[in-house]
């Protein structure tokens, strides 16, 4: 496990280009047979990507020693969003299967969790976020068609996008992980314009379904002291609560979103005005 350590508003706006890949910037997040992992120490959250190939996955009980614990989510909830081909995911005995643009809550307290692929030969991509928990709150799987979607923006701004909001309040209770997918429609190239900070959650975004030679220039900083980072296919940025988070590509793109923090209001955000960046 990548251990990242928190970074002061003042501290992030003297790095240059590869301190803030260094401190925000996780570079790779799938590794065929792997499970890879980066703890935040921004709200405690964990983010990683599980690849199985011939053989399941589970998470090691080393990484006991990272949460203080005797297994990984003894105090922890999990949400996870496959993006590749379809997975066989064991909880404590019950079988999920995940298909693409499906999503999983794990609960706080399974102990025996397995991940697999349905077809080798077609690995599934689990993107997961992982947040402490005080309460064991069901596991549960949410189809695309079970996620509440809302279409924002308008292709004039090259920004029509499609959020889907999977694990929020209002269609399964997590202890604080909130997580959705955004689709950017076709010639759309920007999200979250005009762009908002939160300062009661932060934020992880991972970007895919981009080109090999496709970037996001993914903003952040505050308001008046932005700045940017290249980002590439799967891969992901860590947003601070004082940070803008917001991007633009040179195609069209699709972006997982994790939040954890003081509450779960989606809409509780504080928008920037355009004639307020610098």
């Amino acid at each position: 496990m990548e251990i990242r350590q928190p970074l002061h508003s003042e501290h992030a706006r003297s790095l240059d280009t590869a301190g803030l890949r260094r401190h925000f910037l996780i570079e790779r997040v799938f590794v065929p047979g792997e499970i890879t992992l980066t703890y935040s120490q921004i709200d405690r959250i964990i983010v990683g990507g599980i690849a199985p190939d011939s053989a399941p996955l589970v998470f090691a009980p080393e990484l006991g020693k990272h949460t203080g614990t005797s297994f990984f989510l003894e105090r922890r909830e999990l949400g996870l969003i496959n993006i590749g081909g379809d997975a066989v995911v064991t909880v404590d005995g019950t079988r999920a299967e995940v298909k693409a643009e499906e999503a999983l809550y794990i609960g706080k307290g399974a102990r025996d969790v397995q991940f697999a692929s349905a077809d080798p030969a077609h690995p599934a991509k689990l993107y997961f976020n992982s947040a402490p928990a005080h309460h064991a709150f069901p596991t549960r799987k949410v189809t695309l068609a079970e996620a509440l979607p809302e279409t924002l923006g308008d292709a004039k701004t090259s920004n029509r996008r499609t959020i889907y909001k999977y694990i929020v309040s209002n269609v399964l209770p997590t202890c604080q992980l909130v997580m959705g997918m955004t689709k950017l429609a076709d010639g759309s190239l920007w999200n979250t314009m005009p762009c908002h900070t939160h300062d009661r959650r932060m934020e992880v975004y991972f970007y895919f379904s981009m080109r090999d030679d496709g970037v996001v220039f993914h903003m952040m900083g505050q308001p008046q002291e932005t700045r940017h980072i290249v980002v590439r296919n799967e891969q992901a940025v860590i947003s601070p609560s004082w940070s803008i988070h917001t991007g633009v590509g040179s195609q069209a793109y699709t972006f997982i979103w994790g939040m954890v923090g003081e509450n779960q209001v989606f809409a509780d955000m504080d928008h920037v005005r355009m004639a307020d960046l610098r």
